[in-house]
Order: structure tokens, then sequence, then C-alpha cells
């Protein structure tokens, strides 16, 4: 028979004598463990060995020494040792048994049954159990089946926290994958978009800010002198007779020239100065902090520079000259982006009415 002895973290429990009997609940079928049976008496061993021997594979040890010998040699699943050994105590087996292999149940015999030991047993070995000599085969096996299940439980809990562990590792792996490959994704996006903004702001044969972003750039400027008064030049250049190159050379050499065009006016403006093409063979100047005879060297820096040689292309010399009208607006007038456009536009019909290759500069505000 079996009776609940002290509570423990694996519910310890103590087989007492026929006089407390009660019925036993019908047993499951409990796996096939291995079993290590230690007591110093063969008849004993014997005896317990046949009982168990029918659901355990069952291996004996006479003494403690022997027992740890056996253990080191091959782990068993349970160990069912005696109180009383030749070289020690069973609870002294069982606490090393606890401490060198603590996944072995372990369960003590004994034919006394003071408090003292079964003290010791629970709180020093955390034993799983205690059996009380004299015992009934049905209540041993019962016993030993149970000890078995439990651990067998435990151990397969082991495993399926291991698995979650593990699973939920794999989980944070491939989110910190999937993150970082999210963030490369997010950094070539910013890439892109950067490349397609530029694209968005760059001429493409000229490869000068376009139309729109030079008009950015002046109505920029021009918040800025708002904030911080200072003069300011705007400037209109066109390339003079362009439709007679395009003719005589073609768009190719059309093109061609646009382009050597861009590069000469781009190299003759300072670094504060911007330049953009707004269309056809017309280009934008916006001049900082640039007064009228500031812009008026500005202007015929910029015509001088185009018309001192002219540009080969295919071998054949291309002569380019440009037209400039150039509005300058002094320092605390007030002007917004159109006034300052129109006034430049004007500027250069005056340049084109005049025979062009020349600079026309007027005040603007």
């Amino acid at each position: 028979m079996t009776r609940d002895f002290l509570p423990t973290p694996r519910s310890a429990r103590l087989i007492l004598p026929e006089a407390f009997e009660r019925p036993a609940a019908t047993p499951l079928p409990a796996p096939r463990c291995t079993l290590l049976v230690v007591d110093d008496e063969p008849a004993i061993v014997a005896l317990l060995a046949e009982q168990l021997g029918a659901e355990f594979d069952v291996t004996t040890a006479a003494t403690a020494s022997q027992a740890r010998r056996s253990l080191r040699e091959s782990p068993v699943d349970i160990v069912l040792t005696d109180l009383q050994l030749p070289d020690g105590t069973g609870i002294q087996l069982l606490d090393w048994v606890h401490q060198t292999s603590p996944g072995t149940a372990r369960v003590l015999l004994t034919g006394t049954a003071r408090i003292e030991d079964a003290a010791d047993a629970i709180n020093c070995s955390r034993i799983h159990r205690m059996l009380l000599k004299p015992w009934r085969g049905e209540d041993l096996v019962t016993t030993m089946r149970g000890v078995a299940r439990t651990l067998l439980l435990e151990r397969r809990n082991d495993q399926l926290l291991g698995q979650l562990r593990a699973s939920h590792e794999e989980l944070e792996d491939n989110v910190r994958l999937r993150t970082s490959q999210l963030e490369e994704a997010l950094q070539q996006l910013q890439v892109k978009n950067q490349i397609l903004e530029k694209m968005a702001l760059t001429d493409p044969l000229t490869g000068l800010p376009n139309r729109r972003a030079i008009e950015l750039i002046a109505r920029k400027e021009l918040l800025r002198r708002a904030r911080t008064p200072s003069p300011i030049a705007f400037g209109l250049i066109d390339a003079d007779h362009f439709r007679a190159i395009n003719t005589a050379h073609l768009h190719c050499g059309g093109d061609h020239a646009l382009v050597w065009l861009g590069q000469k006016l781009q190299g003759s403006l300072r670094a504060a100065d911007a330049l953009g093409r707004v269309g056809g063979e017309e280009f934008m100047v916006v001049a900082p902090v640039t007064d009228a005879a500031g812009a008026e060297a500005l202007g015929e820096r910029l015509r001088v520079a185009v018309a001192e040689r002219p540009t080969l292309y295919q071998g054949v010399p291309i002569v380019v000259t440009v037209s400039l009208g150039f509005a300058v607006c002094p320092a605390g007038a007030a002007v917004n982006y159109e006034a300052l456009r129109k006034q430049a536009a004007a500027a250069l019909s005056e340049a084109k009415g005049g025979g062009r290759n020349r600079c026309v500069t007027v005040a603007a505000g």
C-alpha cells in the first residue's frame, strides 16, 4: 500500500505496513526504465529484481561504492537503495546521486520509519519515494511504476521546454534576420528615393538643375533675403540662333552644344551662384548677394566664356553665343519670384533685340 508522507517538489511518498492499507488505484501502464537496486542482503535484492524485472531493466549493487562505480559507468533512470549499507547510508548515496545526476529518480527502502530518516531523505537527498519493509509486491510495483511515470513526464516536460526555448530562439533569430533585411531594404529604398528625387530635379541632358529645381532655389533665396536683406540678381540666358545649329548639325550636334554650353556657364559662376536649364536652349542664373555692378560683371563674364572659342563636334567647330538678361533687386526692396522672372525675361528680350551676344541688366522692385 502507499500513503503520502511529506510533500516535496517531486511528491515523496511512504509505503506503510498493511495495518494502514487502503485500496490502490488502478495503475496505468508505465514505460520501461532502467533501475539500480542497492542492498547488501542477496535475498532482498533477488526479491526486488524478481518483482520489478517485468517492467524495469534491473541492475544490482551490494554497497554504496559499488553503486557509485556502476552509476559512473552506466547511468540509470532510477536508484532504489536500502537505508543501511555496509559502507554508509542510503541517504548519503541518494544525496550523491542528487548531486551528480539530478535527473535520476531516487527511492529509499528502509525497515524503520523514524521521522528523522524521512526528513533527511526528503530534505537532503530530495527522494521521490520512500518504501518500508516489509512491502507488498503489488504496492511496490505500483509505487515504482508511478516513479517511472513521473520521471518520464518530467523529462518529457523538460524536452518540450527545450523545444519551446529552441523555437523561441529560432523565432527571435528570424525576427532579427527579418528586421535586418527590412532595415537593409529601407536603406536601399532611401537610396533609390534619393536617386529618384535627384532625377526629378536634374536635367537629364546637361546634368544641371532642371526648371523645377532652379525655381525652388530662386524662391528659397528670396525667402532668405527677406530675413537677411541683401541684393539679388536673377538672370535668363538664351543661346543665339540655336535653331540654325540644330539644322546644320542635327539634334545630336545641338545636344552636344547644349552640354558644352552648360559646362561653360557653370564654370564661370561663383560657388554661391546657381545655374539651371529651364527648357530648350534657355538657362537661368540665381546670384545671391549681387548688386547691379556685380550682375553686369557676371553677365559679361558668362558671355565672354561662351563666345571666346567654339566647340568641336565630330571635328567641326560650332560657334555658340548667348544673350543674357539680368534683373537686380537691391537690398531692402520687396519682390516676388514671378515679378523678378518677368523683368529678367524683358531684359533678355532687349538683349536679343539689340543684336544678341550681349547682356542687359535692369533694376527690379
